[in-house]
């Protein structure tokens, strides 16, 4: 298939929440989108103020220009950056709608009602230009209906394109096709969905609310179900419907605040209205949920749902009275004993095999949305991969029915159900009776599934690489208990971290060492990276902070120092080192990154240099690698201030500043315009092994070791001057000004003239004195063990 039909420009109707989100998406990957909404009806106090009457512009724009100016204020920051605005424009469906003739995708996301659908579709048909494609972003309006009555070539090109909500953040995109719809158009659209807009793509069928919406609010449902039943509180469902489980730590009432009570009334109300039976009487709201609504206690937006904060506490809502009350904890053997267990299949095993008030919930919430996810295979999506992918993608499941059911032992919890007198459907039974004891298996290092009576092959996008999967194919070329190297194909070696948070400790080091000297002698590069929680955040701060306050100063000075040395082996290898970052990469995290050859960032990637915040400055080489990437950024052959070059370098350190994402990184200087960003995480580690192989083929050496230079101690003063300025307000205590100082020495580079050129060296040992100055300071070891304890920083 071509992707040469790529989408250059695109047009979304309708600016609420939705629609701006997207439109946001769309301009994080660099897409120029026109936004259009409805024309007001009256001009506003501010706009009579002005002179402005309703055929002016600005009025007539002012719903879709609204929208674009509060993605800047919302949060989570719908923007990768706040520059990505300029890509969206403000327009309106009276006088715009001619321009959808200039853009190849069209996407609806007006009010969910299908006339007014059908109205704003017979305009899109009567301007558009041929071959583009239209979707609509509807969460459970038939697609086939909304077609209805449209062109030929327009029912060809449109499809259901249900994003999840924040879109820049939730990676389920649903791709809903029509009988008519063309099947290149749905072929380009899965994989421009996965490749650009960098989503996990499912095909749903054009059922009400589709796959994850429907499985997602049937087990909300069932959950409130046995909470009324079983007399449990709401904090104490929450408390073991969560991460104990593998699902978000909002668990289930927590994520039914964030959505909005509102919003899921209304997605529940679609499935009641369109079903029958057994199906329908589950999709009835129950009375306090709608005297909630009534109440418009409809959660986070309100200020008030299940739970309601009053000043520091948080209190839980007691569905039988509506009165707010204590949070509670569900307190059972069950939860302490999956405490103990390893690995999520073991611990969900402990649970709800038990017969504690623990157990009966979770047993009575797992059972139905298994059996309902059978019943509705064939019906919803054609087969359990895409189903499991939804509700992982949508809802954060770590495991979706058929995993989750996989993993509590296919076996033994059908015969529990047939005892229980639950409706198994037919297909499982006689998949068992054929001697079939789970959906998913392994066999020879390729994962099946099974469809119709037999097991296929799991068939991934080329882009995605499992390390897990591959270090079980081809093993691991050597490993510690906090790294390993592995072998990813095409002389490409990958260096993986996977001590505890993936901090950095002397066993990572060590493979940092072995890893540049074996991928010298034997392979084409290198790439640092994991599929963990987090790149990395950070040195192993416990093992410091034991080492300072046991006064083992020589000790520390020899970990930094074989820190510092490991940088710059990564630095100076011979075959090109690419780190691909993701989530955090936070201090040593970012150390790790900055000497590479190239970054490969996924584009969710909050990167900064923190140690400021437990009382340290960096003391890898972070000082002096963000102050050289600060002068490589400078244009070449034009004089510039060096003094502003250290005083930016300082304020982001000083600071501790941290992206929000890739594309910030980049204006702080933690990625520089070569490095690249990957839209879609799971493509990071295939991205960052082509750039590998590019940087290899076109004759890649290593850099020369150039002198930098420095402000030395006329700018050192200048970059005290600020922070002296900043303690005398009040704003930093004596010992951040403590910490200041010593940054300022580091990045100035010590007591030398202006301008001049030192040696890395130099840099790296001034960075590593003032270091070890520092953790050797009561106050600073207090702001160490103060993030240990309680996760934040101490101001003292």
């Amino acid at each position: 298939m071509n992707l040469v039909r790529q989408i250059q420009r695109a047009a979304v109707l309708g600016s609420g929440v939705m629609g701006s989100g997207i439109a946001a998406h769309l301009a994080n990957i660099g897409i120029p989108t026109l936004l259009l909404d409805i024309v007001p009806r009256e001009v506003s106090v501010d706009e009579k103020k002005k002179g402005l009457t309703l055929e002016d512009r600005a009025v007539r724009n002012r719903i879709s220009q609204g929208a674009i100016q509060k993605l800047l204020k919302q949060k989570p920051a719908p923007l990768t950056s706040k520059k990505n605005l300029t890509l969206i424009e403000a327009g309106n469906f009276e006088d715009d709608m001619k321009r959808l003739s200039e853009v190849d995708w069209v996407i609806e996301v007006v009010v969910e009602n299908l006339a007014v659908k059908k109205t704003v579709f017979e305009q899109v048909d009567k301007y558009r230009k041929q071959g583009s494609i239209i979707s609509s972003n509807t969460s459970g309006i038939s697609i086939e209906a909304m077609a209805e009555g449209r062109s030929e070539d327009f029912r060809k090109n449109f499809l259901g394109t249900h994003f999840f909500n924040p879109p820049r953040y939730l990676k389920l995109l649903e791709v809903i096709p029509t009988k008519d719809t063309d099947p290149d158009v749905l072929s380009f659209m899965k994989l421009f969905g996965e490749d650009v807009l960098g989503k996990g793509v499912v095909e749903a069928k054009d059922t009400p609310n589709f796959i994850a919406n429907r499985i997602g609010t049937y087990g909300l449902l069932v959950t409130v179900r046995e909470m009324l039943k079983g007399g449990y509180s709401v904090g104490e469902v929450d408390s073991v419907t969560g991460p104990l489980i593998g699902r978000p730590k909002s668990a289930t009432f927590r994520t039914l605040d964030v959505v909005g009570l509102d919003t899921f009334v209304h997605v529940a109300k679609n499935v009641y209205d369109q079903v029958e039976g057994d199906e329908k009487e589950i999709f009835e709201i129950p009375a306090f949920l709608k005297k909630m609504v009534e109440n418009g206690w409809i959660g986070s937006k309100s200020g008030q749902g299940f739970f309601l904060k009053k000043g520091k506490e948080i209190l839980e809502l007691n569905p039988e009275t509506l009165e707010y009350e204590e949070r509670k904890k569900l307190k059972a053997a069950s939860v302490e004993l999956s405490k103990q267990e390893k690995g999520l299949a073991n611990k969900m095993k402990a649970l709800v095999y038990s017969d504690d008030r623990a157990g009966e919930l979770l047993w009575n919430i797992f059972s139905p949305v298994m059996l309902y996810s059978a019943d509705l295979l064939g019906i919803i999506a054609d087969d359990i991969v895409a189903i499991d992918q939804a509700m992982k993608w949508g809802f954060g499941w770590s495991q979706g029915p058929f995993e989750t059911w996989d993993a509590i032992g296919l076996e033994k919890s059908t015969a529990k159900m047939e005892e229980q007198g639950l409706q198994v459907p037919e297909w499982i039974k006689q998949m068992l009776k054929n001697g079939n004891t789970s959906f998913y298996k392994e066999a020879e290092g390729k994962v099946l599934y099974y469809s119709n009576g037999e097991y296929k092959e799991l068939v991934e996008n080329p882009k995605v690489i499992n390390l897990q999967a591959l270090k079980k194919q081809k093993g691991v070329i050597k490993k510690n208990t906090s790294a390993s190297l592995i072998d990813i194909g095409d002389g490409v070696a990958l260096l993986e971290f996977h001590s505890q948070s993936n901090a950095i400790g002397l066993d990572i080091v060590q493979m940092i060492n072995f890893a540049v000297d074996e991928v010298e002698k034997n392979y084409k590069g290198l790439v640092i990276g994991n599929q963990g929680k987090n790149f990395c955040v950070g040195a192993n701060l416990a093992m410091m902070l034991m080492e300072a306050q046991d006064d083992n100063i020589f000790e520390l000075d020899m970990v930094v120092r074989h820190f510092q040395q490991a940088m710059m082996k990564i630095k100076y290898s011979n075959k090109p080192v690419v780190a691909a970052p993701f989530a955090m990469a936070l201090g040593g995290g970012a150390e790790v990154c900055l000497p590479a050859a190239h970054i490969q960032a996924s584009s969710e990637t909050y990167m900064g240099l923190v140690e400021v915040g437990v009382g340290l400055i960096p003391g890898g080489g972070g000082n002096k690698e963000l102050y050289i990437k600060h002068l490589k950024s400078m244009p070449k052959g034009v004089e510039f201030d060096l003094q502003k070059v250290a005083n930016k370098v300082f304020e982001t350190i000083a600071m501790a500043k941290v992206s929000t994402s890739a594309a910030e990184a980049r204006e702080y200087n933690f990625l520089n315009f070569a490095d690249g960003i990957s839209v879609n995480g799971d493509h990071l580690l295939y991205d960052a092994k082509q750039v590998v192989l590019a940087l290899q083929e076109s004759g890649y050496t290593a850099p020369i070791r150039q002198k930098v230079p420095v402000v030395g101690e006329t700018g050192y003063a200048a970059l005290l001057l600020g922070a002296e300025a900043m303690r005398l307000s009040g704003f930093i205590s004596d010992h951040d000004m403590q910490i200041a100082k010593k940054l300022a020495y580091v990045i100035a580079g010590g007591k030398v003239p202006y301008g001049t050129e030192v040696d890395e060296q130099y840099l790296l040992d001034l960075e590593r004195e003032a270091f070890l100055s520092l953790i050797a300071l009561p106050k600073s070891q207090q702001r160490m063990q103060h993030m240990l304890l309680k996760g934040k920083p101490l101001r003292n």
